[in-house]
């Protein structure tokens, strides 16, 4: 494979006595799509807010395009842009749809009002959601709020082209949506990615079995916070790896301890 966007080398994180990442390496590539999957509470979503630059690792090394991340994102821009979906969507609940999507270009950019509008709309256009701008958050059922927060996470300013984003992070899109709501936003992932101006490259935690086939090319699995296993979508089913088995087929019995 061509160099990594991003790299992870020895990453650990704790939260008191509890190590939720121990020594992990990932590698994002471009044009990727990774799927980042596991048991609850082993550390999917705090790899992604790592890699994001949202929280610090106690230990370890981050690499984005070569160059190493020193502090969170706040503390110095990276060489290339990373966008964020919330599994609740994280809208502002008193800002409309319009607002949301344009609201980094609203507080921190010197554009007319007129061309943020027009920016909103092209992004809302592309997630399938044309002339909803003027509609607040409570207003959306669960499926149009995580396309609008996809809207949101591809938001680019003209002014500053190199800092779009060309890593999307999802964590887990399709969580509380029936099955053909999981499948909109599972081909608006795909559409995305092959969509100019929007994002080629992206990582994406889930547990839904469609989601991880039809979004993912690559998969690691976390457990005890480490990489246990990781292969491509097509080897799932064939791997006799006994962590990835159970995880995929749901057995209660396994490796895999059930809390509770």
């Amino acid at each position: 494979m061509t160099e990594p966007l991003i790299e992870l080398k020895g990453i650990s994180k704790s939260f008191g006595n509890n190590k939720v990442l121990d020594d992990i390496d990932l590698t994002i590539y471009q044009g990727e799509a990774l799927g980042i999957i596991g048991p609850s509470g082993t550390g999917k979503s705090t790899i992604l807010r790592v890699i994001a630059g949202l929280i610090a690792p106690d230990a370890g090394e981050i690499y984005i395009q070569g160059i190493r991340r020193e502090g969170l994102i706040e503390d110095g821009a990276d060489p290339l842009g990373i966008g964020m979906v919330f599994q609740q969507a994280a809208l502002f609940d008193s800002l409309t749809v319009e607002e949301n999507v344009g609201f980094l270009l609203y507080q921190s950019s010197k554009l007319p009002r007129a061309r943020i509008h027009e920016l909103v709309e092209e992004k809302l256009e592309m997630v399938g959601l044309p002339g909803i701008g003027d509609r607040y958050p409570a207003e959306l059922s669960g499926g149009m709020r995580k396309r609008v927060s996809f809207a949101r996470a591809i938001m680019s300013n003209p002014e500053h082209p190199e800092e779009g984003p060309e890593v999307v992070l999802y964590d887990e899109p399709t969580a509380g949506l029936d099955p053909i709501a999981s499948t909109v936003i599972e081909d608006l992932i795909r559409q995305l990615q092959s969509t100019q101006g929007a994002c080629g490259s992206y990582a994406i935690v889930t547990h839904q079995d469609s989601t991880i086939r039809r979004t993912a090319d690559r998969i690691i699995l976390l457990y005890q916070g480490k990489v246990q296993w990781q292969g491509t979508v097509s080897e799932i089913d064939s791997t006799d790896n006994a962590l990835i088995r159970q995880f995929m087929s749901g057995r209660v019995s396994g490796p895999i301890q059930v809390v509770g």
